[in-house]
């Protein structure tokens, strides 16, 4: 399974990113989540269990500093500094003010490049992390089904976990952030099946996302019976919301 040591990790190829300079909030070694994604590239939260503590302010800003500087003088691209690492980002309590660090130096080094954070969505119905969601480029917030018992299967949130209020704290950044859904099918769980496939476009709909960003398998996962879906089988799928007009990237 994957994970990143470093805070600052990269820049990689992403393929629905760029050249993306990674960012790891999360300790170091192991695993810090509040889903246990059956697809995650992580692997399961109970055989990564994190050690360490969060990176604080002043380690990160000199961290994300000495990279930028590095990368700038060396011409090297960066199209998107990310942050995603071995968990989700946003349980990092100093998240807002990590974001405003980030802003500053990106500013400073790479003002062309995107600020953008791979989420969850459980936090943005904490103000001060909607607040700091909203000021990056591409706040990326992950919904991979329509309902709560399906969201249990794909998903598995720990604790408190309701996706109406999930979707009333989307509904606040007023179409400005990126829809992330994971397409597979699994022995429990299909994306395709009609009736989360229409409940799925009504979320869209609601929600009305700048862009809807469909992706599927990628990497090794820690439920093995998964099956990832073709370019051409997501086309189909989504169909009827391009028909609509909303702004689609598919990533095979």
């Amino acid at each position: 399974m994957l994970h990143f040591e470093e805070i600052v990790f990269g820049p990689i190829h992403s393929r629905r990113l760029g050249a993306s300079l990674g960012i790891n909030l999360l300790p170091p070694v192991g695993k810090l989540c509040n889903f246990d994604c059956i697809y995650c590239e992580c692997g399961w939260n109970r055989d990564g269990r994190s050690e360490g503590r969060f990176p604080d302010l002043e380690t990160y800003r000199q961290a994300l500093s000495w990279k930028l500087q590095k990368a700038h003088a060396e011409g090297t691209l960066i199209d998107s500094i990310t942050f995603s690492g071995n968990g989700e980002p946003t349980l990092h309590p100093q998240f807002p003010e990590i974001i405003d660090i980030t802003i500053d130096l990106r500013d400073r080094y790479y003002p062309e490049a995107k600020i953008s954070v791979l989420s969850n969505a459980t936090r943005v119905n904490d103000y001060a992390v909607r607040e700091a969601l909203m000021k990056v480029d591409n706040p990326i917030m992950k919904i991979d089904a329509s309902t709560d018992g399906r969201i249990a299967l794909i998903n598995q949130p720990s604790g408190h976990y309701r996706l109406s209020e999930i979707v009333e704290g989307l509904l606040k950044f007023n179409g400005n952030f990126i829809l992330q859904t994971m397409f597979l099918d699994s022995p429990a769980f299909s994306t395709a099946d009609p009736d989360n496939l229409e409940g799925w476009y009504g979320l869209v709909r609601k929600l009305k996302p700048r862009e809807l960003m469909v992706y599927t398998l990628d990497r090794e996962t820690p439920q093995k019976n998964l099956v990832k879906y073709t370019v051409e089988r997501m086309e189909e799928l989504v169909a009827p919301l391009r028909e609509e007009g909303f702004k689609i990237q598919i990533r095979g």
